[in-house]
């Protein structure tokens, strides 16, 4: 495919992470005491959760706090007009899980490298910015995991651009009630545990700039309940096993406030690719609107009496 900065990559960026930090990341997307593989590091079989990338390049090599709007300033990419990223908004998040990542990142170097898929021009709503991030070691140039995201650039379209291909979508089997129906309870500490990932958006913190932008407030971050989702479909479908997941996608589609209950409705599709199973999944507030949708994953199904077709 070709267009307007179709190709460019952003410089390599080092990113880093300690046991603690693996942690610290499955305590805050809902992992409970019964998954100590996920929160204990002398566990026998102790794995980091395999969303865990998403989160890197927000954090960089950082162990402290950063200000989150200086570290977000974008890369110019030629042959497209310069967007402002304070008015920018998550559209889509996949992540294709290709290697195991170790549960520390010492002694090794990893770097996430970005690439622009396509920049689209949506008209008067906005320009859509599509990007590959893969982690790499860069020493032995194998790729961990892949990222593909949209960003939508509020109001900022109409430069004659293209305006990209249809979005692939991945609705739930018609006529056929879910398989599973997966519960969360958010607290209104939820998105500041969160953030102490590396996400340090003050959007999900204090109040004012949600109000800003017309919510009742601070809201959490799309990416706790895309990982929270995840966490719950693993665990119900797949064992809690990180090697029973190979490929992860949702949509964000509307906020969610702190203390608000999601509730994530999931369906096997029998659709198999070798040991992978397809399954579809979307998220709403419980009695209220979807913020999850477009959801989809491939698992290798473990328990089949609980999660029968």
């Amino acid at each position: 495919m070709s267009g307007p900065g179709v190709g460019f990559q952003y410089p390599p960026q080092e990113v880093s992470w300690l046991k603690r930090d693996v942690l610290l990341f499955a305590n805050s997307i809902g992992c409970k005491a019964d998954e100590l593989h996920f929160l204990y590091e002398l566990h026998p079989d102790f794995a980091v959760f395999p969303t865990y990338p998403l989160v890197l390049t927000f954090k960089g090599t950082s162990q402290e706090v950063v200000d989150f709007y200086a570290a977000q300033r974008a890369v110019k990419i030629p042959g497209v007009p310069e967007f402002d990223s304070s008015r920018a908004v998550d559209g889509q998040r996949k992540i294709e899980f290709l290697n195991k990542l170790p549960p520390t990142s010492a002694g090794r170097k990893f770097e996430a490298r970005t690439k622009v898929l396509g920049v689209y021009d949506k008209g008067r709503p906005g320009t859509v910015l599509e990007t590959q991030t893969d982690l790499v070691d860069a020493r032995s140039g194998d790729v961990y995991a892949r990222i593909t995201s949209s960003s939508f650039f509020v109001g900022q379209g109409n430069w004659h651009g293209p305006k990209g291909p249809p979005t692939q979508n991945f609705p739930p089997p018609e006529g056929k009630e879910p398989d599973a129906v997966l519960e969360h309870q958010t607290t209104p500490e939820t998105a500041l545990l969160y953030r102490l990932n590396g996400d340090y958006n003050p959007l999900h913190a204090t109040p004012e700039p949600g109000k800003k932008m017309g919510f009742q407030g601070a809201i959490t971050h799309g990416l706790f309940q895309w990982n929270n989702a995840c966490h719950a479909i693993l665990g119900r479908f797949g064992g809690g096993d990180p090697a029973n997941i190979s490929e992860y996608q949702a949509r964000f589609a509307s906020p969610v406030m702190p203390g608000d209950k999601l509730v994530t409705r999931v369906w096997r599709t029998g659709n198999r690719d070798g040991e992978w199973e397809e399954v579809r999944f979307v998220t709403q507030i419980d009695g209220g609107k979807v913020c999850l949708s477009n959801g989809r994953a491939l698992v290798k199904v473990v328990d089949e009496a609980k999660t029968k077709l």
